[in-house]
């Protein structure tokens, strides 16, 4: 196993918890490299960290992937191995990891982390991230199997969030927010294929319903093709495409949250 671990949670950066987690696995596997993904996500926001785990996964070096977004710490829900594409996935199994392991390629095997050897002890049932989640992970990069975690799971039982989709019909193509970054920009299920499929071309204006309502957005290349304060529609790094507006929040200005729908429509 590679000396890589990444650590996505949503503890925050006013606490000690990331620094705990990190001294663990320093602790444990003092050679290990770690990178911290992002400690930002909302608190309990299982489908915002899914959305960042998922579309920041091809980019991180093959390793132990670290997730703790669990709203449900300390309830009975099972801690999770997943095998997939070369990585080993480690978190609640709550769906967190259910994105990022069909874009490693779809799990190959998964196991129960129950063994309690490879934890820290005591055990906290609020602390998962520190006192089982790190330990094991620095233990996989020492050369412990993930089957050695505990009893295999089929991989048809883990829990899965529903894939974020789109839909073209009848000349126009419909999705959902799939997150909202920190800066208000809302990215959608919908594909920059989707809007090429219906003959849409960066320049061109997109028709946005919202519910009942109903706008008119320039589609750009970056949102900073449109002067400060206005709304503007691109295709972000992850190839989806986002409802933004340049120096401000869009998901603010019209009340967009993850899950709301959205269809978009060619007017020129």
């Amino acid at each position: 196993m590679t000396s890589v671990i990444t650590l996505l949670t949503d503890y925050g950066l006013e606490d000690g918890y990331v620094a705990a987690c990190h001294g663990v696995i320093a602790g444990i596997a003092p050679e290990a490299r770690v990178i911290d993904v992002c400690h930002l996500i909302p608190a309990g926001d299982v489908r915002r960290g899914a959305a960042v785990l998922a579309q920041t996964i091809p980019y991180l070096p093959a390793g132990v992937h670290i997730a703790a977004v669990d709203p449900g710490a300390g309830a009975s829900r099972r801690a999770v191995a997943v095998e997939a594409g070369g990585r080993v996935f480690i978190g609640p199994d709550n769906g967190l990891l259910s994105w990022a392991v069909r874009a490693g390629g779809g799990a190959q095997a998964a196991h129960e982390i129950s063994d309690e050897r490879h934890f820290l002890r005591p055990v906290s049932p609020t602390f998962p991230g520190r006192d089982v989640f790190a330990p094991v992970a620095a233990r996989l990069c020492g050369g412990l199997s993930p089957a050695e975690l505990g009893p295999e799971i089929p991989v048809g039982r883990l829990v899965s969030l529903p894939e974020p989709t789109s839909q073209l019909r009848e000349g126009s193509v419909e999705g959902e927010v799939v997150s909202v970054d920190r800066y208000g920009n809302t990215q959608l299920s919908i594909t920059a294929g989707d809007l090429h499929a219906l003959g849409v071309r960066v320049g061109d204006t997109l028709g946005v319903r919202l519910g009942r309502r109903q706008l008119s957005l320039p589609y750009r290349e970056t949102f900073s093709a449109v002067p400060p304060g206005e709304l503007v529609a691109f295709a972000d790094s992850a190839g989806l495409i986002a409802i933004a507006v340049n120096s401000g929040d869009a998901a603010q200005r019209l009340g967009l949250p993850p899950g709301a729908h959205v269809r978009l429509t060619p007017l020129s």
